[in-house]
């Protein structure tokens, strides 16, 4: 009977199995051996006993399997359409050293689970590590009855041929549907993953899963998942689909109903194997990568909760807030203009000279609300007598007191077509003039503005082009570079590639964190605002000029707007590129939000060395050249200055040889050469100055301001090579302001001592700008997120939102920071206003 069921068995599947008989007597022999064989090692194999139970939930289960034996548990329960319950298995195995492990085979109406135990996960460097608890919630398939019964089996087996004891439980998980506003605690370890499900309630488009616990260790990854089988609950597969993160103390992810079909997820919360990921140490590194390492105790406590996100009116509130406090300042600065421009057409009929009458040829000075102290007497005496000899050069010389009136409209008129940069120097007397008056002990403005008009004002439109170039060449590959960042995490939905602050980010469409990018439109509407600002009085100073207007060709400070134009597009541009950089902030894209930082400090440094040195100021090309460099060193510091001590030494050489340089330059205005015999002038000028008859430095003010620049960039200098800090692009960045700020306050005070004033507008502008600073760095330092640690320590630092429910602290760093520098440019701009009435020989150089 066995022979007759085998051989048809094995043939009724045979195509030509009728033909069997006919073939010859010993094939036919040969084919029933060969079968009978098979037939006989299938009798063999069926002689495993397989046991089915059926079985009860909350019921704890011991028994022992082998490789002779096979134990089937058969569980039902109840599934209904509105309630969803979860069912999880746990296992429990005692015997240690077992040849094989055992296989648990969970059978489901859509799905199967299996696992072994012990369960063997893998960490760094391929390390294992053995758990022989588990602990596993069973997806549930949704149902469309109203209410059916469901059944489920869990298979039990193993190829070892000892008995190895385990242990079996199957329960119902409470509360395993999330409530919305309603924490909820639970355990999880590494072999003992825990999910949840969350449906979304009617009128909510979006949430916002927190999950926290107080322990920062042991390191663990939280998942959005959506609700299909299997659940990837393991710490190898977690990352597998949908939205993860890793945490220690924080993690929050922002879920939209809309990328949900069947509006409701999994909350998947897993243990990692090893805490490296979170920044922590790793506690064994194994001899071998195969080697099997104590998994110890890493069972961590947390909660969860999902609270409803913003809805599309604080959006909208948001956005309106933002774009009223910025809108504002146009207004405001319209009211100014309007009161500004009716205060100067008074004036103009109080104090207007004739047009065609020099200052000269009328034996008065123009009108000054003030009288000057000793230096304006020392640089109206040397100033005339340089103007005297420098008088009969030539007819188109540019000196103050001979040149008339309608000469300058006449140059005005001429076309710039043929002017080129080189041609700084245009007079005759310059070259062999300058060594002698740039090396008065007292200069005046008139000593260093005596280049042509229209020369310099096409070398400082440079900057401005130079600018707009460099702009459009840098923004295009960074905004296609985050496009292409924020592509990735929406479509791996891995969470730590961007540090966010994950409790105050509110996405809109594909970016997200759209408030941090929305809060960096005041850059740019302030950026253009200063822009408008500048030109009106480009246009104003024009056509002073072209009406021959006395104070405009032969008072005040030069009016050069070419940096003016500069630093509003450098501000435009930080509004935009740090925009960028917000769309998935890291470290590898910092430099996009700091690299027009240091162009605004140069550029304001810049433009206050040229308000009293506009014809020895450095060229556009030459500025922007040092520029690059300390973005290039900011780079090189992001990626290799973290406890590189080579890199900081190299770095504080280079910081501390470019500080005597460049003091050397200001203090000398240019007058020296950089070649192989500068060592030798050097011990010269120490031999005769300091040990022969030990005389003061010339120039006093000078030096004064250039020691306490060495101080501080020294002291900066050192600090840096002792702290080595972590974040290189804002060291560089304190440097940059603290030069400025120097520079800044060293000027303030010199313009008091020289006698001049500060007006009204310019005053306001400072004690304002002042104030909106200190605000702005108090948020600044609040540190809601920080790339120079890992993603998980990062979290640590988020916080809600403290404005409007749609702003963050850092979102007020940029509204106040953006308002401060436009603060700050008002200043340079109109600073000086108050000499626009006095004569260039009057005015200091310091």
């Amino acid at each position: 009977m066995v022979l007759r069921s085998c051989w048809k068995s094995r043939h009724k599947s045979r195509s030509g199995a009728a033909d069997c008989l006919l073939r010859p007597g010993w094939t036919v022999l040969l084919w029933l051996c060969v079968t009978l064989v098979a037939c006989a090692s299938g009798v063999v194999g069926e002689t495993k006993n397989v046991v089915q139970k059926d079985a009860e939930f909350d019921v704890t289960y011991n028994d022992t399997v082998t490789s002779e034996n096979q134990t089937i548990y058969a569980f039902n329960h109840t599934v209904s359409r509105n309630k969803t319950e979860g069912v999880r298995v746990s296992v429990d195995v005692s015997s240690q050293g077992s040849e094989s492990p055992i296989l648990f085979v969970v059978r489901q109406k859509q799905a199967v689970l299996s696992f072994q135990v012990p369960l063997i996960l893998r960490g760094l460097y391929q390390r294992k590590y053995p758990y022989n608890h588990l602990g596993r919630t069973l997806c549930q398939p949704p149902t469309r009855a109203a209410s059916e019964t469901q059944y489920f089996f869990v298979d039990v087996s193993t190829l070892s041929s000892q008995g190895t004891n385990y242990q079996l439980r199957v329960s119902r998980v409470e509360s395993f549907t999330l409530q919305t506003d309603k924490k909820f605690s639970f355990t999880a370890s590494p072999s003992q993953p825990q999910y949840f499900k969350y449906d979304f309630p009617d009128g909510v488009d979006t949430v916002i899963v927190k999950v926290s616990s107080d322990t920062n260790f042991p390191c663990s990854v939280m998942s959005i998942q959506d609700i299909q089988c299997p659940v990837y609950d393991l710490d190898n597969n977690v990352a597998f689909i949908g939205m993860y993160q890793t945490m220690t103390k924080k993690g929050a992810i922002t879920v939209q109903r809309k990328d949900f079909p069947s509006y409701s997820f999994y909350v998947v919360v897993v243990v990692k194997t090893e805490d490296e990921a979170c920044g922590g140490p790793l506690p064994y590194y194994p001899l071998r990568p195969d080697e099997l390492t104590d998994a110890g105790n890493r069972s961590k406590v947390l909660d969860v909760v999902v609270s409803p996100a913003i809805n599309s009116e604080v959006y909208v509130m948001g956005m309106l807030f933002c774009l009223g406090i910025f809108l504002s300042f146009y207004l405001l600065t319209l009211l100014v203009a309007c009161l500004e421009n009716k205060r100067m057409g008074k004036r103009r009929e109080l104090f207007q000279n004739p047009a065609d009458m020099s200052p000269a040829e009328t034996g008065k000075t123009p009108a000054s609300p003030y009288e000057y102290g000793s230096f304006a007497d020392n640089c109206s005496t040397l100033s005339s007598e340089a103007i005297t000899d420098s008088a009969t050069s030539t007819d188109n010389n540019y000196g103050y007191m001979e040149r008339t009136l309608d000469s300058v409209g006449r140059s005005r008129q001429e076309s710039l077509s043929s002017v080129e940069e080189d041609d700084y120097d245009t007079l005759d007397d310059i070259d062999s003039d300058k060594n002698i008056v740039r090396t008065k002990k007292f200069l005046c403005v008139s000593d260093l503005a005596r280049k042509d008009k229209r020369i310099l004002s096409k070398k400082y439109q440079i900057y401005f082009w130079n600018i707009a170039t460099i702009a459009v060449f840098y923004a295009l590959p960074v905004i296609q570079l985050v496009i292409t960042y924020q592509t990735v995490v929406n479509v791996t939905g891995n969470q730590d590639i961007c540090y966010y602050n994950f409790l105050c980010a509110h996405p809109l469409g594909a970016l997200s964190a759209f408030n941090n990018i929305l809060s960096n439109l005041g850059y740019v509407m302030l950026g253009l605002l200063f822009l408008l600002i500048v030109l009106k009085r480009d246009i104003v100073h024009n056509r002073a000029l072209v009406r021959n207007d006395v104070n405009a060709l032969e008072c005040g400070i030069p009016k050069h707007f070419g940096l003016f134009y500069a630093m509003g597009t450098a501000l435009m541009m930080e509004g935009l590129l740090s925009a960028c950089y917000h769309v998935c902030p890291n470290y590898t894209n910092f430099q996009f939000d700091t690299s027009f930082m240091y162009m605004i400090a140069g550029l304001c440094m810049l433009k206050l060395y040229q308000k009293r040195h506009p014809d020895i100021n450095a060229s556009a090309y030459t500025a922007y050249a040092c520029l690059a460099a300390v973005i290039f060193f900011s780079v090189l510091g992001v990626v290799f200055g973290k406890g590189n001590m080579v890199f900081w030494i190299v770095f504080s050489v280079i910081h501390i040889l470019a500080t005597l340089l460049l003091s050397t330059q200001l203090y000398y205005m240019g007058r020296w050469r950089l070649d192989s015999g500068v060592l030798r002038r050097i011990v010269y000028v120490i031999y005769t100055d300091c040990i022969r008859q030990c005389s003061g430095p010339m120039y006093i003010d000078r030096m004064v301001l250039l020691v306490m620049g060495n101080i501080v960039n020294w002291s900066l200098a050192a600090y840096g090579l002792i702290k080595t800090p972590n974040d290189f692009a804002s060291y560089l960045l304190a440097i940059a302001i603290c030069n400025l700020l120097l520079y800044f306050a060293f000027y303030i005070i010199m313009k008091l001592r020289s006698g001049e004033r500060i007006q009204c507008l310019a005053l306001v502008c400072i004690l304002f700008t002042a104030v909106v600073w200190g605000f702005a760095l108090y948020f600044f330092f609040q540190g809601l997120s920080t790339w120079q640690k890992t993603p998980a320590e990062s979290r640590e630092h988020n916080r809600d939102c403290i404005l409007l429910s749609f702003f963050d602290d850092h979102d007020i760093w940029h509204f106040l920071s953006s308002i401060a520098m436009f603060g700050s440019f008002l200043v340079l701009l109109t600073m000086d206003d108050d000499l626009d009435t006095v004569q260039r020989d009057k005015i200091f150089v310091f």
